[in-house]
């Protein structure tokens, strides 16, 4: 993928309306939206099609909750509705949107891609920019920690590059936050490193993160969550990276967005000394945007009455998204070096026992804080923390990191791959890593996995046996 990204000069505060210094608290609020990609046109899953998730709900409606795909279908679409009724009657909206790469795919080839135009509308029309920010994900909604380090960059790569071919390189330079699948930031310092260099070099300024998943240096709780903070991720050989984190708190419930909790809070908050300067604090919720009833049928009316009720106003309490919020912040002088450092949670107990001798060193740290500290594991840190996305799920972790294992090496050194070859068996290995065929249990979810594993290495066999042999002989 070409680069996109660089340093971008500010974009949204300089169209805002709002008198920063009269503000008094601000809010925000972003919706989730994700379907996976499942081999599932027919009953045989060695030779079904890869299709949404979505659409086979929409084919089979008769299923469990299945009846709902129309309506899930016309959310994933509705804010494009939402936000320009509300700019032509001279309100100041604000949504940000994070969808997975997978979903964005489906809803191109659902109804002749009737819900990616609609969307293009407020990621491309200059109209609607300063109300809408697109955040970008991982792909295939992978679960970073227990994603192959190699691949994340890839899932990052790949969304951006799927964003441009739909909205515009103009819409992707506009990306610079992240929300990340389930919420999830890796534990492991190593991984954390790896996680947080991608974001960096991928171009993205700030990530989205749950509050009970970092914690401060010395592992006390944060203490100013309604602020902008620092992420210092710091890896086995002493190497650091950094990056701004906006922090949502509380728990994972559709009911804080659905209800437009963010805005009815906000109204309880003043300005605050932060680092220096007196900022308004900034309250920022994430939720599926299209699950549960909630989410359903009262966001739409709740979200109506929350912006009748601030109009136009630009001051007292207002709604912002995530990149508005911090370019009106870096305005008033703060730089990142300023922020509150944080680290990912729990890792103090491993920074206890170890001592900077490498990955080794670091791996006996680990281990030692897990006898030492009940409780402690690498995947605690999400948007829950009753989930495990490793444990029990051999069946489908080992098939996926041997694919991983074999892309890498049938690829990495390629200078000049197939390209045919080389988007097949990306397009596989990224959605074996897709969360929901270890979130919804053992069972067909898990079958999926296992067969898109299967195919991507029935590719890569294929690519091996037609590379030509020492002689220029190829192998049949």
């Amino acid at each position: 993928m070409r680069r996109l990204r660089g340093v971008r000069k500010s974009f949204y505060a300089n169209r805002s309306p709002y008198h920063f210094e009269k503000v008094s608290a601000a809010f925000g609020i972003a919706l989730h939206m994700h379907q996976p990609t499942i081999p599932a046109s027919n009953a045989d899953l060695s030779s079904a099609e890869l299709i949404s998730n979505l659409r086979y709900m929409m084919e089979h409606q008769e299923i469990h909750d299945n009846h709902n795909a129309p309506v899930f279908f016309q959310c994933y679409q509705r804010m494009a509705d939402l936000i320009a009724q509300l700019v032509d009657r001279g309100k100041n909206p604000r949504i940000m949107l994070d969808y997975s790469g997978n979903l964005l795919w489906a809803l191109s080839e659902m109804e002749n891609g009737r819900a990616i135009e609609k969307l293009r509308t407020i990621a491309s029309q200059a109209k609607y920019q300063p109300h809408v920010e697109w955040l970008g994900t991982m792909w295939s909604h992978a679960v970073v920690s227990s994603t192959p380090v190699p691949d994340i960059d890839l899932h990052m790569k790949a969304w951006l590059q799927h964003f441009a071919n739909l909205f515009g390189e103009e819409a992707c330079q506009r990306v610079k936050g992240f929300s990340a699948p389930e919420m999830h930031l890796p534990i492991d310092p190593d991984v954390c490193y790896e996680y947080v260099r991608a974001l960096r070099e991928n171009g993205y300024e700030w990530l989205l993160v749950q509050e009970h998943t970092i914690q401060q240096p010395d592992g006390k709780p944060i203490q100013r969550p309604n602020y902008p903070h620092r992420l210092v991720a710091k890896n086995s050989s002493g190497q650091t990276a950094e990056i701004i984190v906006l922090i949502k708190t509380q728990g994972s419930d559709t009911k804080l967005v659905g209800q437009m909790q963010p805005y009815y809070e906000a109204k309880s908050k003043t300005p605050q000394d932060y680092q220096g300067k007196v900022l308004p604090p900034y309250v920022v919720q994430i939720g599926d945007g299209e699950n549960g009833g909630v989410m359903m049928n009262e966001f739409p009316p709740a979200y109506f009455k929350a912006f009748e009720e601030i109009g136009s106003n630009p001051e007292g309490t207002v709604a912002m998204n995530g990149s508005e919020y911090l370019e009106f912040v870096q305005e008033t002088g703060l730089k990142t070096s300023d922020f509150l450092p944080v680290q990912p949670i729990m890792q103090n107990h491993i920074w206890e026992f170890f001592s900077g001798r490498g990955r080794a060193d670091m791996e006996k740290a680990i281990l030692a804080s897990q006898k030492k500290y009940p409780g402690f594991h690498l995947e605690k840190a999400s948007w829950t923390n009753n989930l495990n996305w490793i444990e029990g799920y051999e069946n489908v972790l080992d098939p996926m990191r041997r694919l991983s294992a074999e892309f890498h090496k049938k690829f990495d050194q390629q200078a000049a791959p197939s390209p045919n070859s080389y988007h097949q068996a990306l397009l596989y290995l990224l959605l074996s890593q897709t969360s929901c065929f270890r979130y919804w249990g053992q069972g067909i979810w898990t079958q999926y996995a296992q067969e898109i594993c299967r195919r991507g290495m029935q590719v890569l066999q294929a690519v091996y046996s037609a590379t030509p042999r020492r002689g220029g002989a190829s192998q049949q």
